[in-house]
């Protein structure tokens, strides 16, 4: 009877207990870093604009102002939150909790270094434009929720915006996997050994860059949270641990497009040269030099653009890059087909 329940338990163990720790374990192991680096991101962004408008940016909490981002979170989270009183309590409370998760779940695919990845799923890309469809879910119930007519209409702005600029996306993503042959993250990194896809793919490349701005909604396509006509978009009516976790999923998503853009079109983890000293450094050092790189063009693009007109966000969307790759999509699988470079 003892050796029976000794096996009971041992089978549990293995069986069940142990794969479950490990999967937290792994989990705990993308999410802390992420966290940690999204305060690094806010920042890395204000010292950059400090630099851009001729002055120091965050200099006084702690050495060299790193530690601004942890107070300036510790402030944020003593604050009281207030719910208005013509909202609807559980969505208001809902919103951000979706908009943060839906920030962290896309990094289960996301490959640092070849095979160091949560998930190796062959449909990865088709998972992270998934994951980044749900977004707009997060800001339509914060606007409605809010009961305030500048929450709402931030979040009908917002909609309409991800909506259009993800029909470019789609397009843009078509493109690499008619290159790569592949809906896996991996082997579409391992594509671009021998040229990364920035260089046959470049229109593609800027018109991914650009829509992954308006996906994002940064600047110049702020306009959900525009403070001259809408106070602050979706965002007007939370405070305290609540606007936390919108801030914090808005620059997840921010570090997860970025990361994207590295897989798809930088090469991911590869060198750039295939020759010492370039092989030295690990894969994962390359793909998070990379990641900063495309972060600071987002920060740059904010330091340096005025916002755009609505109409005119929506003519870029439908009138210039939806045709755009979608001839690019008709040219890359003629130019395959033509030449031969079909993948196997």
């Amino acid at each position: 009877m003892g050796r029976l329940i000794l096996m009971a338990e041992v089978g549990f163990w293995s069986g069940y207990a142990y794969p479950f720790l490990l999967i937290v374990g792994y989990i705990l192991a993308i999410v802390v870093p992420l966290l940690v680096c999204v305060a690094f991101v806010t920042y890395f962004e204000r010292k950059v604009w400090g630099l851009m408008q001729i002055r120091k940016g965050p200099n006084v909490v702690g050495p060299f102002g790193l530690l601004q981002p942890f107070a300036d979170g510790l402030k944020m989270l003593m604050k009281e939150t207030i719910i208005p009183s013509g909202a609807n309590r559980t969505l208001f409370l809902m919103a951000p909790m979706l908009t943060f998760t839906l920030g962290m779940i896309g990094w289960a695919v996301i490959p640092f270094d070849e095979h160091l990845v949560l998930a190796d799923i062959n449909v990865g890309i088709l998972y992270l434009f998934a994951v980044s469809s749900l977004g707009v879910y997060g800001i339509i119930v914060a606007g409605w929720a809010s009961n305030s007519k500048y929450a709402f209409l931030g979040a009908l702005r917002s909609a309409a915006q991800m909506v259009s600029y993800e029909v470019s996306i789609g397009f843009v993503l078509v493109t690499v996997l008619l290159c790569a042959g592949s809906l896996n993250l991996n082997e579409i990194v391992m594509a671009q050994e021998n040229l990364w896809f920035f260089i046959p793919l470049a229109p593609m490349f800027i018109i991914y860059f650009i829509s992954a701005l308006a996906e994002t909604n940064r600047t110049p396509f702020d306009l959900p949270e525009a403070e001259g006509e809408l106070v602050a978009g979706y965002q007007v009516e939370y405070s305290s641990l609540a606007f936390t976790l919108f801030m914090l999923g808005e620059y997840a998503n921010i570090v997860l497009m970025s990361g994207l853009c590295v897989i798809l079109f930088l090469g991911g983890w590869l060198a750039p040269f295939d020759v010492e000293p370039f092989t030295w450094l690990p894969g994962v050092v390359w793909f998070l030099l990379k990641t900063a790189f495309v972060i600071f063009l987002f920060t740059w693009t904010k330091a340096t653009f005025p916002r755009y007109r609505y109409d005119q966000l929506m003519r870029l969307g439908w009138k210039v890059f939806l045709p755009i790759s979608l001839a690019w999509v008709v040219i890359t699988a003629g130019a395959l087909h033509l030449f031969g470079w079909i993948p196997e």
